[in-house]
Order: C-alpha cells, then sequence, then structure tokens
C-alpha cells in the first residue's frame, strides 16, 4: 500500500469529477506525491505540518502498474510517484488524518 495526503475537499472534487490531479505541489512537480508506510509520518511533519482537513488516500501501489514509479529523493529512500491522474475509485480508500493535541497528525494503523 502506498499514502498520499491531500486536503478533503480536493478529494470530493475528484470524486465528483473522476480524476483527481494532485495538490499544487504534484502539479507543480509533474506527478502525484505518495509515501510508503515507512514515509508518510515524516512526509506529513516535513510538507503538511499543522494542516487540518486532510484525509489519507491508501492505494495498492499494483493497481497503478506503469504510471507509478519508484525515485530517489529524501535521504535516499525510494518513493512512489504517480505521473498522470488518480481515478478515485483506484484507492482502497480516503481516511480523515485528524491533528493531535500535539499538532502532530494522528495516523491509522499502516500495512
Amino acid at each position: 500500500m502506498i499514502y498520499h495526503m491531500c486536503p478533503a475537499e480536493a478529494w470530493a472534487e475528484a470524486v465528483s469529477a473522476g480524476h483527481y490531479g494532485g495538490t499544487a505541489d504534484d502539479r507543480r512537480d509533474g506527478f502525484i506525491h505518495f509515501s510508503t508506510a515507512e514515509t508518510i509520518v515524516e512526509s506529513a511533519r516535513r510538507h503538511r505540518a499543522g494542516q487540518a482537513g486532510l484525509l489519507l488516500i491508501v492505494v495498492d501501489a499494483d493497481r497503478l502498474a506503469d504510471r507509478l514509479r519508484w525515485e530517489v529523493s529524501r535521504g535516499g529512500a525510494l518513493f512512489p510517484h504517480l505521473y498522470g491522474p488518480l481515478d478515485p475509485s483506484e484507492a482502497d480508500s480516503a481516511l480523515p488524518l485528524p491533528l493531535g493535541t500535539d499538532g502532530e497528525h494522528v495516523f491509522p494503523v499502516l500495512r
């Protein structure tokens, strides 16, 4: 499984439109940023600190086939990048990603 964080409103729009093109950062970089279970918490700290109203989009990487590329990023870790839009039906789930009392996101158990 791979994970992407986005504002709940953006995901609702994607569900209505039938496609998700990513956040402004994704569109700037030319791909949708995903993380693994091992990297998502740090990604949230670095790139979404204090942001309320986010959803955690959970996707089986195998569903994305050749549109997904594993590329070296932070600290030499491989990160999954989706080239092209995501059909919301390709997501296994979209889970609330609330902020805890410490201001950090509270993640569900990740697989």
